[in-house]
């Protein structure tokens, strides 16, 4: 089966946990001892005497306060399909924690509380998407039981996002009226909504196409050189690391990346067995045919759909330091199991995340703010834009005293 990764988003107290908990609840992937430590500490029941949301808001703080700090991810499954949910949070001061989650995801579900409609947060996470480029956003409109299931109150906020969706660009969005708390149109679709023709929300995540946004180009970057010196593997030298995108295949014609060197891989091994390909995903180790400097960072790829190697790049910046950021700044830039020294050059722009508007940067750009940079690395880096391949496309910079992570790239 393959894995749906989505994110939830919304206000404050929009329902994004108890969402989540619904579907691991009626899914049937909880554990009866976990069913009963809820039902222990559920303050806010519902017909089914638990609350949901105390399956993702982990950390005692969430549940003494009742709201998400963390990202917090929960899988589950179907018979059709594996999913991986990011749980983000809906705060203001928690942009940077929705940045991360949305990073990795396929799709993203926008939650609105139907007795608010579209607010400011609404907008915010919707410019998320769009910066991010998600293809497909899911909006659903929660709480539909407490406006009495009304028609006119869904189809006004729908008409409503569908504006906030065309200036964005997002040009696939489907609208689904629910009450996470009951578990209407949920799962199943709910009498209480007979005017509504679509699917419920289940159905269409483990429908939902995502073929086209897998990663472009073969892809696969060494973590470690394995040589052994053993008398029997005296000339063993192999390169461990995960295929990050695409495949290999035995025989391939390869590029051996910042280097430019050309080779051919001569075997493929997955737990100690040859196998003929290795696909995205999937650890391995390759040999190749020439005795050729490889060292870790290094990148192979075949000969269609080359990366960038370059020592400058541009990029959009979201700050997750409290310390801010001014151009001139030395950092480590962090691109998997690269690692290399690199100063933020030039700050072009910030992006307001309420209007998308670009403002001018008057000296620096603070905690959680998303910014347009230029950075220059010490030495090659082997990239791909964001868009083409999210896994190549994206990067972390790191403080070089502390080794604290200072911010998220999307390369551009």
């Amino acid at each position: 089966m393959d894995i749906l990764r989505f994110i939830t988003a919304g206000s404050v107290d929009d329902g994004k946990s108890t969402l989540i908990g619904r579907l691991l609840y009626d899914s049937k992937s909880i554990l009866q001892d976990q069913l009963e430590v809820l039902e222990k500490h559920s303050k806010n029941k519902n017909e089914d005497g638990v609350d949901l949301a105390l399956l993702t808001d982990g950390l005692r703080a969430e549940r003494e306060q009742g709201i998400t700090i963390d990202v917090a991810y929960r899988y589950f499954s179907t018979a059709k399909r594996k999913f991986i949910i990011a749980d983000a949070p809906g705060h203001v001061q928690y942009t940077r924690n929705m940045v991360t989650g949305a990073s990795n995801s396929d799709l993203m579900v926008i939650l609105i509380d139907a007795r608010k409609g579209v607010i400011e947060q609404t907008r915010r996470h919707s410019i998320i998407a769009s910066l991010l480029q998600l293809k497909k956003v899911v909006v659903a409109i929660n709480k539909m039981d407490m406006v009495d299931y009304s028609k006119e109150i869904f189809e006004n906020i729908k008409a409503e996002y569908s504006h906030i969706a065309k200036s964005l660009g997002l040009k696939d969005v489907t609208y689904f009226p629910i009450s996470a708390f009951n578990g209407d149109n949920i799962v199943s679709l709910s009498s209480n909504t007979d005017w509504y023709k679509g699917k419920p929300l289940l159905e269409y995540l483990e429908e939902v196409n995502i073929d086209q946004e897998k990663n472009k180009g073969n892809r696969f970057q060494v973590q470690y050189v394995i040589r052994p010196q053993t008398e029997e593997l005296h000339d063993y030298r192999g390169y461990a690391g995960q295929v990050l995108s695409g495949s290999f295949q035995k025989g391939d014609q390869i590029h051996i990346l910042p280097a430019g060197i050309a080779t051919k891989i001569s075997s493929i091994e997955i737990n100690g067995a040859e196998v003929e390909q290795a696909f995205e995903g999937q650890p391995v180790i390759i040999r190749v045919e020439n005795d050729i400097d490889i060292s870790r960072g290094d990148f192979f790829t075949t000969t269609e759909e080359l990366p960038q190697v370059e020592k400058e790049l541009e990029g959009l910046l979201c700050w997750v330091d409290e310390k801010a950021l001014q151009p001139g700044n030395k950092y480590l830039i962090q691109h998997h199991s690269r690692l290399l020294k690199a100063v933020v050059k030039e700050i072009d722009y910030k992006i307001d995340v309420n209007t998308l508007e670009h403002e001018e940067v008057k000296g620096e750009v603070k905690l959680n703010e998303i910014a347009k940079v230029r950075i220059r690395t010490a030495q090659p880096l082997v990239f791909d834009d964001f868009i083409s391949n999210k896994t190549t496309g994206s990067a972390i910079l790191v403080d070089e005293t502390s080794n604290a992570t200072v911010a998220a790239i999307i390369i551009q």
